[in-house]
């Protein structure tokens, strides 16, 4: 058996049997532009108030393959306590639950997507380690280095720390691309069209060659008539011929007057449209901490999250990993940058988030978004005018649920609709009410049905059925109870509840954020590398 490095811990082996959650819209949180701002308005994004580890389980059937760009802001696990969030967890219990989500979010993402996840020294190492194991390592893309603070902290002990890491892995390195950066001003200052040439603006650059080749060179007659060699030690970088024919196509340039050295002509046309990202991003392109701050107060001044991230770093992110319609996540939304940068920039979104700041801060500040009230952050930069919507969802109670007798029943929270959608979540099937054909609830494949009820299936009540179904369609009962011969319907499975789903899953937790007592209770040991 080949061996390999696997960074392991305690609690790094447990596997939680997730209920896969049905979410409920609340209509009174959601918010939508009261009309149409442009044709593109995207009204469908999603903000889920909840756990985010049941919150991707509840995704997983609807979204899997379909996310483009996944950014996370985990809590760095800094051993400070931050005031809206634990960020001291024990070092095992942060591992697990970064493990935990980063798989769901793996299945999430689209053959061309990418996530991108910000961390510090405290962590970032170790979730390289494991974002190698669960991505692979021949995915990795990079890790980018965020410049978040300007000023020198001089009461720091060893180190003032100035950045924070990106670490971002493709879902598959070999079809994902980034898009490239946009010009900027500066970059375009070297630019003119001193000639009034019909191609535009252009810059020029040396027409000769540091490392010679003999048979280049020879002497170039300028316009104004003089003779010019090649500089010492160098030669042309053209052959005679090929010279000629830039200088007929006015490629060459030999200065106003026509008496300079010859230098080449570069067309703004003819270079890429913008630049390869690098992997250092300073804070005078991307934003800092203050200026994150400064975006915050704007919608709540009386609560400013410690470190939260500008818009301009989003905005950077979601630019080389998108296009205009691409579904953007965040599973730790904070305070909903995320989110309010994709919905300017015309990209569809999820947020989810647990913190009471959901309503705080999120719907406060897209509310001020969709309105185009918000003209901070990189309103002005994308022209935006507001427009759009989202639907507030939280995740419904869970399914089952222990009667005072310790019995498991049907939470009687769920009335008849909640519990049919949750039925083809548990099955695997779409839901989708046919609103002719009562059994027809959801299907799995064009001719593959479920029907749930809380009724006492009869045999009457399935001969029914039976004589509506298509010769070469099944359907599968879940019911609390039945009186049926099933023989007597092959193309007709029967399936009690709850007894048919109490061990696929987790039922009665509603949370995962973690903490030490979730741990086994066996002696910790340090985390560590071994070889397998």
């Amino acid at each position: 058996m080949a061996q390999k490095l696997e960074l392991t811990w305690i609690g790094k082996g447990e596997q939680p049997k997730l209920e896969p959650r049905i979410l409920l819209e609340d209509p009174e949180l959601s918010y939508h532009a009261k009309e149409r701002v442009t044709e593109n308005d995207i009204f469908d994004n999603r903000l889920i108030f909840g756990d985010n580890l049941l919150a991707l389980k509840a995704l997983e059937q609807e979204f899997t393959g379909k996310i483009k760009c996944i950014y996370i802001d985990p809590p760095y696990n800094t051993g400070n306590a931050f005031e809206h969030y634990d960020d001291g967890l024990e070092h095992s219990i942060w591992l697990t639950l970064m493990k935990q989500r980063l798989e769901l979010l793996k299945t999430l993402l689209s053959e061309e997507g990418s996530i991108w996840i910000s961390i510090d020294d405290d962590e970032g190492h170790y979730l390289k380690v494991m974002g190698d194991e669960i991505f692979g390592r021949s995915n990795f893309v990079a890790t980018c280095v965020w410049h978040k603070k300007h000023t020198r902290s001089n009461d720091a002990r060893w180190f003032s720390d100035n950045h924070d890491f990106i670490l971002v892995w493709a879902k598959n390195k070999n079809v994902w691309r980034p898009n490239l950066l946009p010009r900027t001003e500066e970059s375009l200052k070297g630019y003119a069209n001193p000639d009034n040439d019909s191609r535009g603006p252009w810059t020029s650059g040396p027409c000769h060659a540091k490392t010679p080749n003999p048979k280049d060179i020879y002497p170039i007659t300028t316009p104004s008539g003089r003779e010019v060699w090649p500089p010492p030690g160098t030669s042309w970088r053209f052959s005679k011929e090929k010279f000629k024919e830039l200088i007929d196509d006015n490629r060459i340039w030999f200065g106003k007057d026509g008496n300079n050295i010859p230098r080449f002509k570069r067309f703004l046309s003819d270079v890429q449209d913008g630049f390869v990202p690098t992997t250092l991003w300073f804070r005078d392109e991307v934003g800092d901490n203050q200026e994150a701050k400064k975006e915050v107060k704007s919608f709540n001044n009386q609560d400013v999250f410690a470190t939260p991230k500008p818009e301009r770093l989003i905005q950077r992110i979601i630019h080389l990993a998108t296009n205009e319609g691409d579904w953007v996540l965040d599973s730790f939304a904070g305070s909903g940058t995320t989110g309010a940068v994709a919905h300017k920039m015309g990209r569809r979104w999820i947020m989810i988030e647990l913190g009471e700041h959901c309503h705080t801060h999120i719907i406060p500040r897209m509310k001020r978004v969709i309105d185009g009230t918000d003209q901070g952050g990189i309103s002005k930069a994308v022209n935006w005018q507001g427009g759009g919507g989202f639907r507030y969802y939280k995740l419904a109670p869970s399914l089952l649920k222990k009667d005072k007798f310790g019995n498991w029943i049907i939470n009687p929270e769920y009335n008849a609709e909640m519990l049919a959608e949750a039925m083809c979540k548990h099955e695997g099937f779409t839901y989708n009410p046919d609103p002719h054909v009562f059994w027809k609830q959801g299907q799995s494949t064009e001719n593959d049905f479920i029907f749930t009820t809380t009724q006492l299936v009869t045999h009457q009540m399935v001969a029914g059925i039976v004589e509506q179904m298509k010769e070469n369609e099944t359907l599968l009962i879940c019911c609390k109870a039945y009186n049926v011969n099933v023989d007597e319907f092959p193309q007709i499975t029967i399936k009690k509840l709850p007894q048919a789903i109490l061990n696929k899953c987790e039922f009665g937790r509603d949370d995962y954020s973690l903490n030490v007592n979730n741990l086994p209770m066996k002696e910790r040991e340090p985390e560590q590398l071994e070889l397998f």
